[in-house]
């Protein structure tokens, strides 16, 4: 039986936001990559931030899932018309799989549009999230249990993988669902569990951890599919293998390094990471990127690119003094470029949330 979205959201509009994220060691979350090197224990690292992307729900014509989103045009269309290669299409395709239509979608993210900081899979997630709630009256009853919130993650991930014309990772929905600083062991299974969760930093030391880092946007938006096709087309030929393998371990002494509090090994890590990206893609990192990395490895942080780069943010680690100068840096540079600049960096402890 269908569900009468419309009429179920005259009663109780709903609204769910989720975070966006940080990143360290992406791809290896693509089945492509962590198949064949799961005998090397392929890992993740992500902390979801508090630049969250909120979804709300409200009734409109029958028939019709209307999209608003800040940055895009919106857009409307009947459940057989809508386009899922649309700005909008993961929204979209969404709705369809619900089959919920006399919507209105509407997504305001606290991020800058295409900053490659997950906002794209944040808002799958909470959407997802939404729709579940309203088919099932317990689901924010429940909203804590970590069945629901993988049940979220999975499908969430599997919507905007069959639409993304391009493998896609698995690190951005566990973020947004789970929050927190966490390390994401990939097992290369084709059955649940496929991944593990490493909790690296516990709420209680949130403060102290945001005290190290740093969170800049460039002005320029990415495009991820491009460098992570690329990336791809690289590994299955049979080239960078080993890149690959050196990513795998510095990802994980990069974890137990921050559980341990040494900032300074954890900064070697990422320009380590770093520079083994721009050896296999040299344009993973714009003008502003290189220059933003430049100063922060002058100043005894680390620096790396979120998501697949290409654009977007940079993010950077360190001992206090150090950001503290480092952002004074950062701040001449991104001053050149309209649109850039400094982004709050406050750790995310919650996850998917659902508003009331």
């Amino acid at each position: 039986m269908k569900t009468d979205f419309q009429k179920i959201l005259e009663n109780r509009p709903i609204e769910v936001s989720a975070p966006c994220r940080l990143d360290m060691g992406g791809t290896l979350d693509i089945n492509t990559f962590n198949y064949p090197l799961r005998h090397l224990n392929p890992c993740t690292f992500n902390i979801a931030i508090g630049l969250r992307t909120y979804i709300r729900l409200e009734p409109y014509t029958q028939g019709i899932v209307k999209i608003s989103s800040k940055g895009f045009d919106s857009a409307e269309f009947t459940l057989e018309e809508a386009p899922f290669d649309h700005p909008l299409g993961l929204m979209f395709a969404i709705a369809a799989y619900f089959r919920a239509d006399g919507i209105h979608i509407l997504i305001d993210s606290s991020s800058p549009p295409c900053s490659a900081l997950g906002g794209s899979s944040a808002a799958a997630v909470a959407l997802t999230a939404a729709f579940k709630a309203l088919i099932d009256s317990e689901v924010i009853d429940r909203e804590q249990e970590n069945e629901f919130r993988h049940e979220i993650a999975v499908l969430a991930h599997a919507l905007e993988a069959s639409v993304a014309g391009a493998p896609c990772g698995f690190q951005d929905q566990l973020a947004a669902v789970f929050g927190g600083v966490n390390l994401w062991h990939w097992t290369g299974q084709p059955t649940f569990p496929f991944f593990k969760r490493q909790i690296i930093i516990s709420d209680s030391l949130y403060q102290d951890l945001e005290a190290h880092l740093l969170l800049a946007f460039c002005g320029i938006p990415h495009a991820s599919k491009d460098i992570n096709s690329r990336w791809v087309r690289q590994f299955v030929s049979g080239r960078f293998r080993n890149h690959w393998k050196k990513i795998i371990n510095v990802t994980d002494t990069f974890g137990r390094a921050l559980k341990e509090g040494d900032f300074q090994t954890s900064a070697q890590l990422m320009n380590m990471e770093t520079a083994l990206r721009c050896e296999m893609t040299s344009d993973v990192l714009d003008d502003i990127g290189w220059r933003l990395v430049k100063l922060a490895v002058q100043t005894d942080c680390g620096a790396r690119f979120t998501g697949a780069g290409g654009g977007g943010c940079i993010w950077a680690l360190g001992d206090p003094d150090n950001i503290s100068k480092l952002k004074n840096s950062w701040q001449n540079v991104l001053a050149e470029i309209e649109a850039a600049g400094l982004l709050e960096m406050k750790i995310d402890s919650g996850g998917l949330r659902f508003s009331q």
